[in-house]
């Protein structure tokens, strides 16, 4: 398949992102039905979370360069042109081939009509780009690639941080590996990297991380398909160091993984105690990825396929401790997850920290007395963390929430908030909140 064909599919990929009805999960299978091969598929993928990391400046150039937007039935033509504009600002394409070849793409997609239109946007812009950046950028959502909403919402929750997290947003994420000490330790396999050929350094708070100098196809780890170490990033590892209290001297502890998929927090757990998990899901595709990641590391568990919200399915056992990695908007980890930028609305916070309240009322109830449970969220906004703790504080008689004492991250209400770093960890929120026993006659 030709670099032209593989510009094609990436737009035609793009679309439902750009229409808001699709998301970037479903790439690797989008490339794959299309028939692009795997030594193309990295330059394909590049393209389209190039595209959604860069978004707003991208769109906002490309209506400079049009006299009329494109008609819907059109967004895959918009699409080749974001391309070719992202090409040229941010990757090592050559000029030539991101005009010519983007540009002839048009044709794959059946509109050579829309050829001439794209190779004389993407020429002027050559000719005229610091001029036209320069327009664009007066903007600060364009300048900093992020929609005039979420940079407004980033800016009342963070007044001193918002354009250090806008920017750690804007930078892919680091590929951080979780050694499995139950198979090896992080000094061992850090040599076993080093002899690979491959840098890696310790991370500063979580025990078994190591992150890479450069990211790599998983297969090529060393001890990767015998389960030796997984990719995690360092705030999600936080959550074994933060349920040790509760688990590390109580073998065969009932422990709820509320939202599981894809698994990568309750293979931890596995690997950090000797405990009776239970993984549970609402996507039963999602919750297959779950069983697989635990056979691939050697772990069992219980698998259920249920919303953790409605209890029907729960046998009445209480649960020592639970881990509630709440839905919730993904601000932390939009610079893994880009099209975040496109797909998220203004109204989903409020939808969600519903939701997120649903959860942890329903899932107390099965939390035993002097039990643990566990709020995270990979989100920055304090509606779904700080505010949301603090709201179920107030309505739940029985609730405490304990101190976390560490060198990670700040204080934030109850819990503690960790802001994405450039090169380091993810944007993630904790708080731990103990089951208080009641005393005789309640």
């Amino acid at each position: 398949m030709s670099q032209t064909d593989v510009r094609a599919t990436a737009a035609r990929l793009l679309v439902p992102v750009l229409d808001g009805q699709g998301s970037l999960g479903h790439l690797d299978g989008g490339l794959a039905a299309a028939g692009i091969a795997n030594r193309d598929r990295g330059f394909a993928k590049a393209l389209c979370y190039g595209v959604c990391r860069a978004l707003p400046r991208l769109e906002a150039l490309s209506s400079e360069l049009l006299r009329q937007p494109f008609k819907r039935r059109d967004l895959d033509v918009q699409a080749l042109l974001l391309l070719g504009l992202y090409q040229l600002l941010y990757m090592r394409v050559p000029p030539h081939a991101a005009v010519g070849e983007t540009s002839g793409a048009a044709r794959s997609l059946g509109k050579d009509w829309a050829t001439r239109v794209l190779n004389g946007c993407l020429r002027r812009f050559q000719r005229e780009s610091q001029a036209l950046q320069a327009k664009v950028d007066r903007d600060p959502s364009v300048a900093l690639l992020h929609p005039p909403w979420l940079l407004k919402t980033l800016r009342q929750a963070w007044p001193d941080d918002w354009q250090a997290i806008a920017e750690a947003n804007n930078q892919p994420g680091p590929m951080t590996l979780r050694v499995n000490r139950r198979r090896t330790s992080r000094e061992a396999y850090l040599e076993r990297l080093v002899e690979a050929g491959s840098a890696a350094r310790t991370t500063a708070h979580a025990a078994q991380a190591l992150t890479l100098d450069e990211s790599c196809d998983v297969q090529t780890l060393p001890g990767f398909s015998a389960g030796e170490v997984s990719v995690q990033d360092e705030a999600a590892q936080l959550t074994a160091e933060l349920l040790a209290p509760a688990l590390e001297t109580r073998a065969g502890a009932r422990v709820l993984d509320a939202c599981a998929a894809p698994g990568g927090k309750s293979a931890h757990l596995l690997e950090a105690f000797d405990i009776a998990l239970t993984a549970l899901d609402s996507d039963a595709q999602r919750l297959s990825r779950v069983e697989a990641t635990l056979a691939r590391l050697g772990l069992t568990a219980t698998l259920v396929h249920a919303d953790a919200g409605e209890l029907t399915w729960w046998d009445g056992q209480a649960f020592d401790a639970i881990l509630l990695d709440a839905p919730c908007s993904g601000s932390g980890v939009i610079r893994r997850h880009p099209d975040i930028k496109r797909l998220r609305r203004p109204s989903d916070i409020r939808t969600l920290a519903g939701q997120q309240a649903r959860l942890l009322d329903a899932l107390w109830e099965t939390l035993a007395p002097g039990g643990t449970l566990l709020y995270a969220t990979c989100s920055v906004l304090p509606e779904e963390n700080s505010t949301q703790i603090a709201a179920f504080l107030a309505r739940t008689a029985d609730a405490r929430a304990t101190p976390i004492d560490a060198d990670w991250g700040r204080p934030a209400g109850a819990g503690r908030q960790l802001l994405p770093q450039a090169g380091g960890h993810d944007g993630f929120y904790y708080a731990r909140l103990v089951k208080e026993s009641t005393g005789p006659g309640g």
